[in-house]
């Protein structure tokens, strides 16, 4: 649409749409919105929309992912978590724990990553393992934690849900919807995040391509929810001196391709709590929005994945730092301006 199209003519343009037998989608852009069309199994004339008021241009998207792509929507989307603009100026800082074990363990975490300029705290309530006899999260007692940690601190929630069943229970509780990794290709979980009204950050799967990848938040786009986060979190590779090989280039590559946000996963990205702080620092220098980042106050003794957990002074010194080349990549893309 043009650029101050009104609200009436961005309804008659999806009339048009509608009266054609298609979905129109409409995402508002910081200084004008695009309207995508899903439903059509061919190409639609331009001549349909063009001629509509306030209509700048109709563009056949080329991708198989229509609404994430850039050629429906140049400008980038900034994603609102309780208060925190993941994709905006800022960079996004998400910490906590891999699992809530208790009330004590999660108050403390979030008290330790606010302190440090966490803005998000994770922590999962509902643990998928490869194991059955693994601990698999406190459930909705978990759940209750995180929210009296959000009351004492005012950090937004990220935590995950694991299936449909669950989804309703952590949609109440959660600021923002993780879909974990070996959950990015489970669509129908995928269908219920698209007609959630929360934001959903989306992991990458340890073994998709890109295209995987953008077809999986397209999914969730497609049921209405346009407001998704991408998480690169490391893919499986023959290497065996980390956990999983980090992807830093999927970074450019989203941001190429999509207007989504997208945001790194260092400690899954390499499992071992001494390549956390390189590799948060390299993703930053890529271009990343944000970090979500596992922090215990005591690692050692953590139930899930204490072996890639930072103590809260690292977490602290890595905020440190991945803040101030932020702020470098700030300042240069200002004067160049």
């Amino acid at each position: 649409m043009r650029a101050h199209a009104t609200e009436q003519e961005i309804a008659g343009v999806c009339e048009r749409i509608q009266g054609l037998g298609f979905r129109a989608h409409v995402m508002p852009g910081a200084e004008r919105a695009a309207i995508g069309i899903t439903g059509n199994h061919g190409p639609v004339p331009r001549s349909e929309f063009e001629d509509l008021p306030g209509v700048a241009e109709a563009i056949p998207v080329s991708k198989p992912y229509k609404l994430v792509s850039r050629e429906v929507k140049p400008d980038n989307t900034v994603v609102n978590v309780a208060g925190v603009l993941v994709g905006g100026d800022e960079l996004a800082l998400c910490a906590g724990p891999c699992s809530v074990e208790s009330r004590e363990q999660i108050l403390a975490s979030a008290r330790a990553v606010k302190s440090a300029g966490a803005q998000l705290l994770r922590g999962g309530a509902y643990k998928p393992r490869t194991s059955p006899y693994a601990f698999q999260g406190l459930g909705e007692e978990g759940l209750r934690y995180l929210v009296e940690a959000r009351e004492e601190t005012g950090l937004g929630i990220v935590t995950e849900a694991i299936d449909v069943e669950v989804f309703d229970l952590v949609e109440e509780h959660a600021d923002c919807i993780q879909i974990g990794a070996r959950n990015m290709q489970n669509f129908s979980l995928l269908r219920r995040a698209g007609r959630a009204r929360k934001p959903i950050l989306l992991k990458r799967g340890m073994s998709n391509t890109l295209e995987e990848f953008l077809m999986a938040a397209e999914y969730i786009l497609s049921e209405g929810n346009y407001q998704v986060i991408m998480c690169e979190r490391g893919v499986r590779t023959f290497a065996d001196h980390t956990r999983n090989t980090l992807d830093l280039s999927v970074v450019p590559a989203v941001q190429r391709l999509s207007h989504l946000p997208i945001i790194v996963d260092p400690s899954h990205g390499t499992g071992k709590r001494d390549k956390v702080h390189p590799m948060a620092l390299a993703a930053v220098a890529a271009g990343a929005s944000g970090l979500i980042v596992e922090v215990h106050p005591n690692p050692d003794k953590a139930l899930s994945d204490g072996f890639q957990s930072l103590y809260p002074h690292q977490f602290r010194e890595l905020a440190d730092e991945c803040r101030a080349i932020s702020e470098l990549l700030k300042s240069r893309r200002l004067a160049a301006v």
